[in-house]
């Protein structure tokens, strides 16, 4: 198998994110590029987030938890820190 190089396309210049290829400065060099995925747009991920966030916001909260600092405690069990005896 070939040596593959990583790095990411814009505007038609490739920036390499890991090993850079063995080429002399200066040097054209015929290379082939597979995308493995279409790129989503930032505002479609945002458009994405957002209603997946709306989903969490809809789920039902924990109505057992009246008392959230006595939950906490309970949940952390803190240890006396050496050095820090009352």
């Amino acid at each position: 198998m070939p040596p593959t190089y990583p790095g990411i396309l814009l505007d038609n210049q490739i920036a390499w994110s890991g090993e850079e290829p063995p080429v002399p400065p200066g040097r054209a060099v015929r290379v082939v590029v597979t995308l493995l995925e279409a790129a989503e747009s930032s505002s479609e991920q945002g458009q994405e987030m957002a209603a997946v966030l709306e989903r969490l916001a809809a789920l039902p909260a924990n109505e057992d938890l009246s008392d959230p600092v006595a939950w906490q405690r309970e949940t952390r069990q803190d240890r006396p820190l050496p050095g820090r005896e009352e």
